[in-house]
């Protein structure tokens, strides 16, 4: 599979709540590694690909919701997300000082 990210991923792990925007069905989760633009989430029970998603990640007790897409399955594994193009320069702030820490 082509690499297509715009940026490089870095190993962070992360508490994440993923809640299906449409149905409201929710899973907790952690990521495995994070970057700007996403993340990817290590769950037995991935969201099928193409699903809008809310993601709450967590770190050191600060909070982070962002709006996302699922864009790869990998079954039994987990799952690769996309954060939306809406992502504040706030939010931008926070996933780098906590990709940087």
């Amino acid at each position: 599979m082509q690499n297509r990210r715009s940026t490089d991923r870095v190993p962070l792990i992360l508490v994440a709540e993923v809640t299906e925007v449409d149905s409201g069905a929710r899973l907790s989760a952690r990521t495995s590694d994070v970057s700007r633009t996403g993340c990817y989430i290590d769950t037995l029970n991935p969201t099928p690909s193409g699903t809008v998603v809310r993601v709450k990640l967590t770190h050191q007790g600060e909070e982070l919701e962002l709006l996302a897409r699922i864009v790869y399955v990998s079954p039994r594994l987990g799952m690769g997300v996309r954060f939306d193009e809406s992502i504040t320069p706030a939010q931008l702030a926070i996933l780098d000082r906590w990709i940087a820490g």
